[in-house]
């Protein structure tokens, strides 16, 4: 029987809200949205994390995406523990650099070269730097609800936490830098159309979540990326693919192989550092090749390609190059989890949509199918909360947010599925 304590955690965050601003260091941490004390993690092993007042959870965040193999996972801990004896940051070339960029280029599709950086966010800033500076245009096209980082040309609304906290547009972000971001509508091809049509020989690229995750799951329709491609190949602007959560994800070549469709940028997370503080973009050599010092596109990052988290990625890409399948084995976990989420909502009279693919999956409280960043706004937010919360007491680590997709690990087992459909039905009364 599990019986939530939450003592520590609460002192912890008291704490915390003296020394860090909101008392955490990433907003959706704080439970703005749902209520309540955020709870403080001790550890964590295989599906569960367990918190400071040992607590154990179900976890169905995994660090919100890359630890697809399970938390403390024995190959990628002692890849970790291994170079950490050889030192922690040299802040030059390494062999692991080599033989990490080597594996991504072998197993990422339409990647030629790639760089390392330190985060998803930094990431994606690099790479429409990197499109501004090679097609020598200045604007961009993002989507509502499609997050890519904290850099000022993103938050011009974006999804995830901006919009959980109710701030989609953060001050801080200049008039000027707003207007060379183009908003159109995910899955709105026609808008896209008309604003290339506005915009002719100014725009630079289009960056997208191909696979959103920032809004809930949401996929694209059927010939939404390909269209994409067309205008972008048509206009002169390059397609920036945002796969830091569903590259190495949904399968080796992620949503690139999933949709058949070729970026010209890609942009990864931490999946390929095992979960440490990593990010890369890759893409086409020649436009690779227009960064520095061979080309004028400047770009550097003392930590960059960080032995200890070229490590445990090479640790975490090797494993599931060697064992393929767990994608099927995830795919298959999130179906029967969608199943039986499914079934005990049927029996309700509360509305929902259920969205899903591979092993990205989100609930939203609503009668309308979520297919934007509108449509998620539909969801009924005192729903969600119970929700969270009763899964939360009854030992289910769910997103505290309505705008997050959830992300399985496979260390899930089919006997921790059934717990969480079991305590859904047993809190459904009170949703």
């Amino acid at each position: 029987m599990f019986k939530l304590i939450n003592t520590r955690s609460k002192k912890l965050f008291e704490q915390a809200k003296k020394v860090i601003p909101g008392g955490v260091n990433s907003p959706v941490r704080a439970f703005k949205s749902v209520g309540g004390t955020p709870i403080f993690i001790n550890h964590a092993l295989g599906a569960y994390l367990i918190d400071e007042d040992e607590n154990k959870y179900i976890d169905y965040i995994s660090s919100w995406g890359p630890m697809i193999i399970g938390h403390a996972h024995p190959e990628i801990i002692n890849a970790i523990n291994n170079q950490s004896l050889k030192g922690t940051s040299y802040g030059i070339p390494t062999e692991l650099e080599n033989k990490m960029a080597e594996l991504v280029v072998s197993l990422a599709p339409n990647v030629d070269k790639v760089r390392f950086v330190n985060s998803g966010t930094e990431a994606c800033m690099s790479a429409v730097r990197l499109a501004r500076g090679y097609t020598n245009r200045d604007k961009i096209i993002k989507f509502s609800g499609c997050y890519h980082g904290h850099s000022d040309s993103f938050l011009i609304q974006a999804g995830s936490g901006a919009s959980t906290l109710g701030v989609p547009n953060s001050p801080g972000i200049t008039k000027g830098t707003a207007s060379d971001t183009l908003l159109a509508n995910y899955n709105d091809i026609s808008q896209v159309e008309n604003i290339f049509k506005n915009h002719q020989d100014e725009i630079a690229a289009i960056i997208l979540e191909p696979i959103a995750g920032n809004m809930g799951c949401v996929l694209p329709k059927k010939d939404f990326i390909p269209q994409l491609r067309k205008l972008c190949s048509k206009n002169g602007a390059l397609l920036i693919f945002d796969e830091v959560m569903t590259g190495f994800r949904l399968g080796l070549g992620g949503a690139q192989e999933i949709l058949g469709v070729d970026a010209d940028l890609i942009t990864y997370g931490k999946v390929i550092g095992g979960g440490l503080p990593v990010g890369a973009f890759g893409g086409k050599k020649e436009i690779m090749d227009f960064l520095a010092p061979d080309g004028p596109v400047y770009q550097a990052g003392t930590l960059s390609g960080n032995p200890i988290a070229m490590a445990a990625g090479y640790a975490m890409l090797n494993h599931l190059k060697s064992n393929s399948d767990i994608y099927d084995s995830l795919n298959k976990k999130t179906k029967y989890l969608k199943m039986g989420i499914e079934q005990v909502l049927l029996k309700s009279n509360i509305p929902f949509q259920i969205n899903s693919i591979g092993s990205m999956i989100s609930v939203h409280f609503t009668d309308d199918p979520v297919i934007d960043f509108e449509t998620a706004k539909y969801g009924d937010n005192i729903h969600f909360k119970n929700y969270f919360h009763g899964m939360l007491s009854n030992g289910v680590y769910l997103p505290p947010s309505a705008y997050e997709s959830y992300f399985l690990n496979d260390a899930i087992s089919y006997k921790d599925i059934d717990y969480t459909i079991s305590s859904l039905s047993k809190i459904i009364s009170k949703i």
